[in-house]
């Protein structure tokens, strides 16, 4: 067997032994344990938790393997998604825990005092969760396609097992303390390459200042300006620079932002801290813990860009290193010789016509060659995305130990995120759904019963989304943040901050937006994708941003609803004035409802 592969199975299959070892360590036996692990999580391992539900296959695959590509223009979700832990900490996280409800359709049930606001809700969590767990069951695929030799589909299987595992044997009890072991293998595996590949590159151990050094080399440059020489010598924009209009900008950092704190996946687990002041707690060790891996994913997009440059520009073919092969046999990365000289151009453009297929026929390495008609122009190199950090330590040739820690890292990041979502469907559905709406008498054991079996069925579905996903990973879920953005985020922060909004005005604006925007991203997604460019754009807004106009149009339709029909009852209004403003506050009694 390969080195790299023993040292994969060895180091995934400790890690995959913890999990499954927590899991039964964690059973659940009531429905307070499944849905919010009976409110006893300490706040640090919550912010542990957190982070690693927060940090997916997006932030830890496929955010930096964006800004290797756009170059600044990535920041947007490095500024969107740190902002939104400042909003949710701030605005939401203490008033959701003082309310005490299992998932966010209860809160919107509860404070809008109908079962179709709950249903309303519901259908866009599970409309949200769906769109979210695309992406991580895609990383799923990618990493055990590529590290155990197994095909994308048969690796979303393992996963899917994997996650149902100790989802539906722990619930939110054993997902909460899965998801801290994650978080440990995760920020290692994202650490590590990171280190070692800064030292090589600019002789300093720490990323972050390594991504603004001088490169040791000899040229005396440092490495911006080495890779925006880089860029612009091959016809690439410099990497430095920015292509986006400033409204898209903006309006996708807003769209990331709220939804970060719109996301079900995420309020959920500020309701199994003890105290309402933990709840404040653990968002900011949360926030500590995911800092940690976003400032250090520019610095590895600069080098894994840089190295692949190096690597792969106008080298023989014939004469590639063997990662090339490795990554070449996933389909992922791959190469057509239009002018027959040898050598692989890469510049600006596609390379195919659609995404590479193989024909039978054995290239130079063993591998299928292309046979897709090239497209006009001189690029004959394509590359996802998707495995920039995940072949980086290979691209640099660091030892295996350290590409296989990457993989383990890899799946940690999409079955932690996985998972929480998974257990956002399932408590959406059983308890929400059937103890709410259908079957308000179901007993606890049977409640808990539903939620298994829903936890099952949503592992179904997230891994068919894993196999036929609708885009690569981090804009799958730049439009699930979108989603989350339009719909959840003006109910929620209406029904903490405004006595006046009522019923009839959170479900039209919850309808009006999550409407808006999925038709807007469905039309130039699926629709007409011809038609994705700035010019038929509504204002310049593109679809990862026009989450940001439907929040908007939800605010709007909202509040002139509200102010047009019946306000909520007197006891609702005391709730939110007691959730808002609770009285006592500071005390131990009213922090610990």
């Amino acid at each position: 067997m390969d080195p790299l592969q023993v040292w994969t199975l060895s180091i995934v299959g400790a890690t995959f032994a913890v999990y499954i070892g927590i899991a039964f360590w964690s059973r659940t036996s009531s429905t307070g344990e499944f849905y919010i692990a009976g409110k006893g999580v300490h706040p640090v391992a919550n912010g542990l938790a957190t982070a690693a539900d927060w940090m997916s296959a997006a932030s830890f695959i496929s955010m930096a393997g964006i800004i290797s590509f756009v170059g600044r223009d990535g920041s947007v979700y490095l500024m969107g998604w740190t902002g939104g832990y400042v909003l949710l900490a701030l605005l939401l996280a203490p008033y959701l825990r003082k309310f005490g409800k299992f998932t966010v359709p209860d809160f919107v049930g509860e404070r809008y005092y109908s079962k179709w606001a709950r249903l309303v809700a519901l259908i866009c969590a599970i409309f949200v969760s769906f769109t979210y767990v695309a992406g991580q069951m895609r990383g799923v695929g990618i990493v055990f396609s590529q590290f155990l030799n197994v095909d994308i589909t048969a690796g979303v299987i393992i996963g899917m097992l994997i996650v149902f595992t100790y989802a539906v044997l722990g619930g939110m009890k054993g997902i909460t303390y899965t998801q801290v072991a994650q978080f440990c293998v995760l920020i290692c595996a994202y650490l590590v390459p990171a280190i070692f590949i800064s030292i090589m590159m600019t002789n300093n151990p720490i990323p972050q200042l390594g991504f603004g050094g001088q490169l040791n080399d000899g040229s005396g440059m440092y490495l911006l300006d080495k890779l925006d020489t880089m860029h612009t010598d091959l016809g690439f924009k410099a990497y430095t620079s920015g292509s986006k209009s400033t409204i898209d900008v903006f309006f996708i950092t807003m769209a990331l932002m709220v939804g970060t704190a719109g996301l079900p996946h995420v309020i959920i687990r500020f309701f199994t801290v003890p105290r309402v002041r933990d709840a404040r707690i653990s968002a900011g060790w949360a926030l500590l813990f995911i800092a940690i891996l976003y400032t250090t994913a520019p610095a590895v997009a600069a080098f894994a860009r840089t190295n692949l440059i190096n690597t792969l520009s106008n080298a023989e073919y014939k004469t590639v290193p063997t990662w090339y092969g490795h990554w070449e046999k996933t389909g992922l990365l791959a190469w057509m010789d239009k002018n027959e000289d040898g050598l692989i151009q890469y510049h600006p453009g596609a390379a195919f016509a659609g995404k590479p297929k193989v024909s039978g026929e054995e290239g130079v390495h063993g591998q299928p060659l292309l046979d897709n008609d090239p497209l006009d122009g001189d690029n004959e190199l394509y590359v996802d995305r998707d495995i920039m950090v995940l072949a980086n330590p290979e691209i640099a040739g660091l030892p295996n130990w350290v590409i296989a820690l990457v993989a383990a890292g890899g799946l940690a990041a999409a079955l932690s995120t996985a998972a929480g979502l998974l257990l956002v469907i399932s408590t959406s559905i059983s308890h929400d759904l059937f103890k709410k709406i259908l079957f308000p008498n179901i007993s606890e054991r049977r409640e808990l019963l539903m939620a298994r079996i829903a936890a099952g069925v949503a592992v179904v579905l997230a891994g068919y989304f894993g196999v036929n996903p609708p885009g690569f990973v981090a804009q799958v879920v730049a439009f699930a943040f979108g989603l989350a953005a339009s719909s959840f985020f003006p109910a929620i922060v209406l029904g903490i901050f405004s006595k006046r909004m009522n019923r009839e005005g959170a479900m039209s604006g919850m309808i009006t937006g999550i409407v808006f925007t999925a038709s807007y991203i469905i039309y130039f997604k699926f629709v007409n994708p011809a038609a994705n460019t700035p010019d038929n754009w509504f204002f310049g807004i593109s679809p990862e941003g026009i989450g940001t106009l439907g929040m908007l149009l939800n605010f709007a339709v909202s509040l002139t609803v509200s102010a047009f029909t019946k306000p909520p009852p007197e006891s609702i209004q005391a709730l939110v004035e007691n959730i808002r403003i609770p009285k006592g506050a500071g005390s131990s009694h009213e922090l610990s409802a």
